[in-house]
């Protein structure tokens, strides 16, 4: 069933399907969040909300952009693992409301103290928890009943992220255990999705290498990959911390390397997936040697943050988009530059954290080459999210 079968009558197409409005909203805010940021540093900019401008930054990227991509994903899977039909409409547009609230709050702009904006901001994860429950009850969708369980950690994160700030002045915790669930969730959908994609594209390409089946070395991973992560949330300089990640990174690099991702590069779409996971390991590796003391803290977290997490969600971002409203898999120049400029981005910041060339600074060039690549997105699909579908899907 298309959108347009699914849509009532003069329901705007960006409000017919939930990756449509969170997948535009993430991606725009994205670059602005970022802009933001780099005025925050520069003093050119200054909120008035309870969050000093890192932990702005760090709750904006986790819980503001990332949240939006989550959200889009889920409602885009949920129907498909239900039969029944997506999120559309007033429901759709008061959970937009409810993320934009947060975002708004958090700004400092609704001038409603500390506990208001908690509470603001709060809300959008537990009407998320909350949909996702009724849907898969509704469905009796049992097995997937279990998708709740991140979005709940990731609820109880941003929870433990207010109160510190509430409680301390600064985020600790929640900062590490925001990225933690998100982290985990890429291990885990992308444990999936990645192998699945690439064995489908590989036998039409009648290659005699397909990506090893899913099976308990995965279980492994993700249950180590799990436990270092909320280790490292609670203990992050510990050396035992530092060498279990090191472990873990070590278990990660393996399983990449059972998908075939060197057979794809004839495909970005696919590719990109495959570079956007090898942040994991890469990033794994880099937080245990700072939980050692031999890097600086800041290197796992970009490559965490802006590899793994940011090119991750924009790939997935680039294919449903794709998919959903009726074009096809392929990334085409312009989106391939987009996610590449995200890499590129990872490895700048942490490559050069003072300096890049000619007196630039890593971290401009690194916000500089981000915002370029989700405004390139945003130009690209932008238009595909606001417009009705131009074939079946």
């Amino acid at each position: 069933m298309t959108d347009e079968q699914r849509m009532p009558h003069r329901e705007l197409a960006i409000f017919s399907y939930g990756f449509r409005p969170f997948f535009l909203s993430a991606t725009v805010y994205a670059g602005v969040a970022i802009f933001c940021w780099m005025l925050l540093l520069d003093g050119s900019l200054e909120l008035s909300g309870p969050f000093t401008p890192t932990d702005w930054h760090i709750h904006e990227m986790l819980f503001g952009y990332a949240s939006a991509v989550i959200a889009g994903f889920l409602f885009t899977a949920i129907p498909n693992w239900t039969g029944r039909a997506p999120k559309h409409g007033w429901p759709l547009i008061v959970l937009v409301i409810l993320w934009l609230a947060g975002r708004v709050a958090v700004s400092g702009v609704l001038g409603v103290g500390q506990v208001g904006v908690m509470l603001a901001d709060l809300s959008f994860l537990v009407a998320i928890v909350a949909t996702i429950v009724v849907e898969i009850v509704a469905g009796r969708n049992w097995r997937n009943l279990m998708v709740v369980v991140p979005v709940m950690l990731l609820l109880a994160a941003n929870l433990t992220f207010h109160l510190e700030v509430h409680l301390t002045g600064v985020s600790d915790i929640g900062r590490r255990l925001g990225a933690g669930v998100i982290v985990f969730l890429i291990m885990l959908i992308g444990g999936r999705i990645i192998p699945s994609f690439t064995r489908n594209w590989l036998v039409k390409q009648n290659s005699e290498k397909l990506p090893v089946a899913m099976s308990r070395f995965d279980a492994i991973c993700l249950l180590t990959g799990g436990g270092v992560l909320l280790g490292w949330s609670f203990f992050p300089y510990e050396p035992i911390t530092g060498w279990t990640m090191l472990g873990a990174a070590g278990l990660q690099g393996l399983r990449l390397s059972r998908w075939q991702g060197v057979r794809t590069w004839r495909s970005p779409l696919l590719l990109m997936l495959h570079v956007a996971y090898a942040f994991i390991p890469l990033g794994l590796a880099a937080t245990g040697a700072a939980s050692i003391g031999w890097v600086s803290p800041a290197a796992g977290a970009h490559l965490l943050g802006i590899g793994a997490i940011g090119g991750m969600t924009m790939a997935v971002m680039i294919r449903a988009s794709l998919g959903h409203t009726g074009h096809k898999l392929e990334a085409g120049p312009l989106l391939s530059v987009a996610a590449g400029m995200i890499f590129v981005a990872a490895f700048v910041r942490v490559c050069f954290p003072e300096a890049f060339v000619g007196g630039v600074s890593g971290l401009w060039m690194a916000a500089a080459l981000w915002i370029a690549g989700f405004t390139i997105f945003s130009l690209k699909i932008g238009p595909y999210l606001t417009r009705t579908n131009r074939k079946p899907t």
